[in-house]
């Protein structure tokens, strides 16, 4: 809950969701948690605000804010999931994309680039949807009975807290719809083409809005557990994570850019009304559209699956480290890496490579390596595909970056900001309060029309309060350390096939 004169953040609340791996490459969530996540970091919340002697009734309107690509269908009559959500980074699509290329001339995998800005990847939730309805009886089911609704967490939220199977508003924003490869970044509408290439039905979708309006009421008729919201009557509105970010960061300018370290790590660059088409592996994304008869504006983005999940793989898969703060600690300890290169491959490369077949390899190592050095070299895997991306939106955009403004939970580790500093030889910018995603839903949701809390010029909005990082080794040395990294990028490549050995099992 923020300040909406200051964007001084008054209260939070965080739950960690479950992730499910039930096979190989495969990732899920189980949407009911999800929507139990919000209620409870809705009452703690607000009993934190109670404490503070701060009225909750002056909460005005809320923003949601989601990882994009995740995918849930659900039956409209009872409410209930009919699979678990399919997570942005799980694989198991990557035949269904195999048998898409076959549909498209030359097997060009950029073919609806110009519509959508995306590459047909495992990525997109056209694919996971195709999945759902090719291998789901319960969904195809519902689909023929015209009880079937599919959305991004963000519409499935939305729907639940706004009634449900009472009468939920099913709809989502132009960010998030951006991401599923059905959606026309120009016209900003359901493409029909697309609906008919992956043969998705257009009733199923949910209806496309601006990023800050009043979707619609959430009104909640019961206590829940000890903070009782009867008499409360918030409006939604949504913004997927990464545009939510960019908002947060304050980047209304072109040319302005920010990173995410989250759970993958994300590199957003402001192209305002201008769609800009990259030439060396980069996405077209809508960034915003701050209200309903306001202009779209875009971005050019970098993807990379894994950053701060490199981290929980080290913990829960390795055990070698006991909480995710630990790495910190070890990577600065050993200081280096020791020649020792970790490439986190797990669900394929995305930006730039969008390469699918790479797995993860760790390479370099001797009998002196350690813990802290893979600590360490895990660290510097997220900051070599950082630099990746940056090298890329550089030669696109023709305007090298001098700084670069990050946030996202990986940024309280201050070995790994030194570290990004250090690789990209330009200064790393980190606000001091580090979730500007769930900052930039708070600005969309209280300048919508209607709410009208929230100043979004440029003049009225507060300056931010920051720390920096400027590169503390020369050149030369982050050049060599980022060619021996490409060298091992280069090993991870073409490691996967698609034909499963006789077991079963993956090769």
């Amino acid at each position: 809950v923020f300040n909406a004169k200051t964007a001084e953040l008054l209260s939070h609340h965080q739950v960690e969701i479950q992730q499910k791996f039930p096979k190989e490459g495969w990732v899920e969530q189980e949407p009911k948690e999800i929507l139990k996540s919000v209620y409870e970091c809705v009452e703690r919340t607000c009993e934190n605000l109670q404490q503070l002697n701060i009225d909750i009734t002056n909460i005005k309107a809320i923003g949601v804010s989601n990882q994009r690509e995740t995918t849930v269908v659900w039956d409209r009559t009872t409410g209930e999931p009919l699979y678990n959500a399919i997570v942005w980074l799980d694989l198991r699509t990557q035949s269904t994309v195999e048998r898409l290329l076959k549909k498209i001339p030359g097997q060009n995998k950029t073919f609806f680039k110009f519509k959508t800005g995306l590459p047909l990847s495992t990525y997109f939730s056209a694919v996971k949807l195709r999945w759902l309805l090719d291998n789901v009886e319960e969904i195809r089911q519902a689909v023929a009975d015209g009880r079937a609704m599919f959305g991004t967490i963000d519409s499935w939220l939305i729907w639940s807290l706004t009634g449900g199977k009472n009468g939920g508003v099913h709809c989502t924003d132009v960010t998030n719809a951006s991401r599923t490869m059905l959606f026309n970044i120009h016209s900003l509408d359901w493409d029909p083409e697309l609906c008919k290439f992956f043969d998705i039905p257009v009733e199923i979708l949910p209806k496309v809005r601006s990023s800050s309006e009043i979707y619609g009421l959430m009104v909640c008729c019961q206590q829940v557990v000890s903070v009782d919201f009867s008499f409360m009557c918030f409006s939604f509105q949504c913004l997927g994570d990464q545009s939510a970010a960019l908002v947060g960061q304050m980047c209304f300018q072109d040319g302005q850019a920010k990173n995410t370290y989250g759970t993958g790590c994300f590199l957003l660059c402001n192209t305002g009304q201008k769609s800009v088409f990259s030439e060396h592996g980069l996405l077209t994304t809508i960034a915003y559209q701050l209200g309903r008869d306001k202009p779209v504006c875009y971005a050019l983005e970098g993807s990379v699956a894994i950053a701060g999940a490199v981290v929980r793989w080290l913990r829960d898969n390795l055990g070698i480290l006991k909480t995710s703060q630990e790495v910190e600690k070890l990577a600065a300890e050993a200081g280096t890496s020791y020649g020792c290169y970790f490439v986190p491959a797990f669900s394929g490369l995305y930006a730039p490579y969008w390469e699918p077949s790479a797995r993860g390899i760790i390479c370099g190592l001797t009998q002196f390596t350690n813990k802290n050095h893979i600590a360490f070299a895990a660290l510097e895997a997220v900051c070599f595909q950082t630099r990746e991306i940056l090298d890329a939106i550089n030669k696109d955009s023709g305007i090298p970056l001098n700084q670069l403004q990050v946030d996202g939970g990986m940024t309280a580790n201050k070995v790994l900001m030194q570290l990004q500093s250090d690789i990209l030889c330009i200064p790393v910018v980190k606000p001091s309060m580090p979730e500007t995603t769930a900052l930039g839903a708070a600005m969309a949701a209280g300048a919508a029309e209607g709410v009208g809390v929230w100043s979004l010029n440029p003049g009225d909005l507060t300056a931010v309060t920051c720390e920096r990082f400027e590169p503390q080794i020369n050149p030369e040395e982050s050049e060599y350390r980022y060619a021996r990294w490409k060298k091992a990028v280069m090993r991870s490549m073409g490691w996967e096939t698609s034909e499963a050995p006789s077991n079963g099992k993956p090769e």
